[in-house]
This record gives structure tokens, sequence and C-alpha cells, in this order.
């Protein structure tokens, strides 16, 4: 099964809650009419594409239907698919300038560990050499789960003692890179709740060790964030991203989820692309986002 087909199986409980919905609506409207653009919305903000991303859609959608001069409803649902992947549709592409460092932020549970192993599989798949640095030296057991990923996958791990300095790591990390000549380092940090002020000024700290021992690295910044939280995952998302600089998105857990619409509601809101997707437990559940194959997946029967 194509990564295409998994996706859309995946997304079987968002298309329920959903694309069947639209569907159902659009059947029930002969006419383009007011009552079904509220019902649209509303259909919109349940599948969790929030209330301002779903207004704006709405509100695009009436400007085209009057400026096309659309009658037919089934003629909406084209329009719909188009709004949908002009909001996700944003430059998503992982920096291929190397040595690249990959700083993965998100709470505990969401996933994050899995999405590291995973990243690091894709980029050895493609031909890079990587390093993974366990900077999440407060969580019991991070290192060790990490480890078994970096094992799984074939990479080499730099570690510390439990409750080490999370820069003194990186700082390691930066070294081996330089001397192991990787293409790509790839830094767990700490999940405790991002309210907490001494997270940020840790991620901050680390932020600082890479600028000064590796500063012609490129830096990417990846929030992990469970599908599943609908709308919390859009807090998570605001608040990391106003302390550190996101540059993308991995969401995983789409397949567990009826809230797939946050995908819409992240890119719109915050402009952040989605840069990964997970459908899955297996190894090669986790792959690039693509706007349009994620559209596609979504509205088709």
């Amino acid at each position: 099964m194509g990564f295409f087909d998994r996706l859309k199986e995946g997304l079987s409980k968002t298309k329920k809650n959903f694309t069947e919905k639209v569907e159902s609506l659009l059947k029930s409207f002969k006419q383009v009419d007011d009552e079904l653009f509220e019902e649209l919305e509303e259909v919109l903000v349940l599948s969790d594409v929030g209330v301002k991303t779903s207004q704006k859609i709405i509100e695009n959608l009436k400007e085209r239907v009057k400026k096309e001069k659309i009658s037919e409803a089934q003629a909406i649902k084209e329009l719909l698919k188009e709004e949908m992947l002009n909001i996700i549709n944003l430059e998503n592409k992982l920096s291929e300038k190397y040595p690249l460092i990959i700083l993965m932020v998100g709470v505990n549970g969401v996933g994050k560990t899995t999405s590291i192993g995973k990243i690091a599989n894709l980029l050895k798949t493609n031909g890079k050499k990587v390093l993974i640095a366990a900077a999440d030296t407060f969580r019991a057991a991070a290192a060790e789960q990490l480890e078994i990923w970096a094992k799984r996958v074939g990479c080499d791990i730099i570690k510390h003692v439990e409750g080490a300095d999370p820069a003194a790591v990186v700082f390691d990390g930066i070294q081996a890179m330089r001397a192991r000549k990787a293409d790509v380092l790839i830094v767990d940090t700490a999940g405790r709740l991002h309210t907490k002020k001494n997270l940020i000024e840790e991620l901050k700290k680390i932020d600082r060790v890479i600028n000064q021992q590796m500063p012609e690295a490129t830096k990417e910044t990846l929030l992990v964030i469970d599908a599943t939280t609908g709308q919390n995952a859009l807090v998570q998302a605001k608040e990391f991203h106003q302390a550190v600089n996101i540059s993308g998105i991995v969401l995983t857990k789409l397949d567990g989820t009826a809230k797939g619409g946050i995908v819409i509601s992240i890119c719109d809101e915050l402009k952040i692309p989605v840069k990964f997707v997970g459908v899955g437990e297996k190894i090669d559940d986790l792959q690039y986002f693509n706007a349009k194959e994620f559209v596609d997946a979504l509205f088709e029967n």
C-alpha cells in the first residue's frame, strides 16, 4: 500500500466527520443560499477547522459563487477543495542545505521520540548521514527510548546522564557531527509544559550553543503535535511559536482522529507549514506532507 492509500485510510475518521457531512449537505440543497453556507460553516467548525478559518473559507466561497455566478449546490465541493488547498499549500520542504540541525520541540506524549526516529529513517533512506542528540535529559528513560530508535534506524546517538545540561548534550552533538562528517543532527528537547518559563530559557540556551559552535549550519525547529487534540494543538502551536521560531509542524496520529481539519486551522492562523504527517505506527508511516494529496485523500470516495 502506497503512502497516499495509507493517508486515505488514515483520514477515514475525519472523512466520516467532515467529507460525508459535506456530501450529504450539498445533496440536500438544490440551490446555493445563505442557509447552505450557514450549515457548511457549522460542519467546518465541528471538524476542527476553527471558527476564524471557517468564516474566512465561507466568505471566500460566497464571493466566488457571486463572481462566477454559481447556482448549483454540488459545484461548491470543488470550490471548497480549492479554498482548503490555497490555505495549506505553504512552502513546506525541509531544508536541503547541509549541515542541518533539526530541533524537535513539543509537549510530552505527542509522539516526539517516535517522530525523531521516523524522520531519521526518512533522511537516512535518502542517503544522508544522521546523528541524534538526546537533549531531553529531564524525562526518565527519554534517552533510552531514543537509543532504541537510533539502533533501529542505524544511526549514532549522543547522550549524557539523566539530569545533565541539555545544552551540553547539543555541544557534544555538534562536535560529533563535525568529527563524523554527518549531514544532519536531530536534537530531542524536553517536553515539559510550554507554560514553564525554564523550558523556553532552555531552548534559547540550546539555540545559543548552535549559533556559537556551528554558525554555518541551517536550522529547522519542528513542533510535534498530536492531531487527536484538535484545537488544543493550535493553542500549543501558538505558544511555542511565540517563544521559539517554529519552521514547521510534524502532525502525528492523524489516523486516530476525526479532527484532521486542524491542519487547515494551523496553516491559516499561524502560516506555519505542516512538513511531516504521521498515519500509523510503522517506521515509514511518517512522510513528507503533500497538501494536494491531503485534500484529494480527504475528498476521494
